[in-house]
C-alpha cells in the first residue's frame, strides 16, 4: 500500500508540474508579437476581420470579391435562413464535440472536454454569414494587402475537408447557433496544445498579420490590436 501510495503521490505531483508549467508557458507565449506592423498607402486591399465572443476567435472575410466566392464552397442553402443577402464570412475551427454537443459552458460534458483536451476527436469548421461588421473591442478591422488574402483564403480552405467533387463535407445537424450559420468538416485535432483560437492566430500568421507566437486564448490575439483599430501590413 505504501508503495502504491508513493506512485500515486508521484504521479499527482507530476501533474501539478506540468500543468503549472503549462499555465506559465503558455501566459508567456501569448504575450510575444510576431509578424506584421502597420504600414500605410497600400494599392490594393482587402478588409478582414477578427470576431471573438470572449472565449472563441473567428477570421472574417468578404463573402466575395475579385479573389474568392466563399458562397460557392459555403452554401447559403446549408444555412437554416438560406438568406443570399450577407457581405461577410466568419470562419472558426474547433472540435467537433464542443461545437455539437455544447451549445452553452452548463452544456459540457466531461467526456467532450477530455477527448478535445487529448486529441481524441475529429475537428469541424463553424461558418457564420453576416450582413454587415461592427467594430468594437470584440471585433477589429485589419487591412491587407490582395496577395496576402490570397494566402489566408489557401490557409482556409486547406482546413476544410474536401468531398472528391472539391466541395467542402457540410455536416447535417440541428446543433446550428441560429439562422446563419452551418458547419463543415474539419482538418486536424483540438488538444492541450491547439485550440481554436491557435488556429485563428496561425490564420493571422499565414497571411503576415500581427500575432501572438503562441496563444490557446482570445487574449493572446486581441492584445496585439487593442492599440490599433486598423491594421495595415505588407
Amino acid at each position: 500500500m505504501k508503495k502504491v501510495a508513493k506512485y500515486f503521490l508521484r504521479a499527482m505531483l507530476g501533474i501539478i508540474i506540468f500543468l503549472v508549467l503549462y499555465v506559465v508557458v503558455a501566459l508567456l507565449l501569448q504575450k510575444i508579437a510576431v509578424g506584421g506592423g502597420p504600414t500605410k498607402g497600400a494599392d490594393t486591399t482587402v478588409a478582414i476581420y477578427i470576431k471573438t465572443n470572449g472565449v472563441h476567435t473567428d477570421i472574417v472575410v468578404p463573402v466575395r470579391n475579385g479573389h474568392m466566392d466563399w458562397s460557392r464552397q459555403v452554401l447559403f442553402a446549408n444555412t437554416v435562413s438560406k438568406d443570399t443577402a450577407f457581405n461577410y464570412l466568419a470562419v472558426g475551427w474547433g472540435d467537433k464535440g464542443f461545437y455539437l454537443q455544447t451549445p452553452e459552458w452548463k452544456d459540457l460534458k466531461a467526456s467532450v472536454a477530455l477527448k478535445a483536451a487529448f486529441a481524441l476527436s475529429s475537428s469541424a469548421m463553424h461558418a457564420t454569414f453576416y450582413r454587415q461588421m461592427n467594430e468594437n473591442e470584440q471585433c477589429k478591422k485589419i487591412i491587407i494587402r490582395q496577395a496576402q488574402y490570397d494566402e489566408l483564403i489557401k490557409y482556409i480552405d486547406e482546413s476544410f475537408q474536401h468531398n472528391a467533387d472539391g466541395s467542402y463535407q457540410h455536416i447535417v445537424t440541428n446543433a446550428n447557433y441560429g439562422k446563419t450559420d452551418a458547419f463543415y468538416e474539419a482538418k486536424g485535432r483540438y488538444s492541450l496544445f491547439y485550440t481554436c483560437n491557435t488556429w485563428a492566430n496561425q490564420a493571422l500568421k499565414s497571411c503576415g498579420q500581427r500575432a501572438a507566437l503562441w496563444t490557446l486564448t482570445d487574449k493572446g490575439i486581441f492584445d496585439k490590436y487593442k492599440q490599433e483599430e486598423t491594421l495595415a501590413t505588407f
